[in-house]
C-alpha cells in the first residue's frame, strides 16, 4: 500500500475499525527503516497522523517505535505525534509505563518540551497542518 492508497482507504481521520491495519502499516514501515530497506514516501508519516488524530494512549509507544527506528523516520516524524491526547496526558501515560522504551520516550519528550517544541502546541492545529500537507479538504 502506498500513501495515496492509505489516504483514500482510511482518510486522514480513520474509523476505529481501520486502526489495526494502520498500526500494521506503521510497524511494517518501521521495520523497513530498521533494515535499511526502501520505504514508501510519507506512508509512515501518514500513519502517524492518522493515529495521532485518534488520540489514543495505546498508540504513543507505537509512534515512538517508528520514530526511533532509524535516522530518516526520527527526523521526519514530529515528536508532537506522541501527544494526540495532549502533552501532559502523554507524559502521565509514559510515567505509568514500565520499561526502557517508555523511559526513553518520556525523556525525549521532556527534552523537546524544555527546548520549546510544544510552545503554542495544540493537537487540532497540528492535525490541520497535516490536512493541508496531504491536501485533504475539511
Amino acid at each position: 500500500m502506498n500513501t495515496r492508497d492509505s489516504l483514500q482507504q482510511f482518510g486522514l481521520v480513520p474509523k476505529d475499525e481501520d486502526l489495526p491495519r494502520i498500526r500494521d502499516l506503521l510497524a511494517h514501515e518501521a521495520d523497513r527503516e530498521r533494515k535499511g530497506d526502501g520505504r514508501e514516501d510519507d506512508l509512515a508519516l501518514l500513519c502517524c497522523v492518522q493515529l495521532f488524530s485518534k488520540a489514543m494512549d495505546e498508540d504513543v509507544l507505537r509512534i515512538w517505535d517508528a520514530k526511533s527506528s532509524g535516522f530518516d523516520l526520527f527526523s521526519s516524524l514530529d515528536v508532537q505525534f506522541l501527544c494526540g491526547n495532549g502533552l501532559q496526558n502523554t507524559k502521565n501515560f509514559l510515567m505509568k509505563q514500565s520499561g526502557e522504551v517508555a523511559t526513553k520516550a518520556l525523556a525525549y519528550l521532556k527534552e523537546c518540551e524544555a527546548a520549546g517544541d510544544f510552545e503554542e502546541f495544540s493537537a487540532a492545529a497540528h492535525l490541520e497542518h497535516y490536512r493541508a500537507y496531504f491536501g485533504v479538504p475539511e
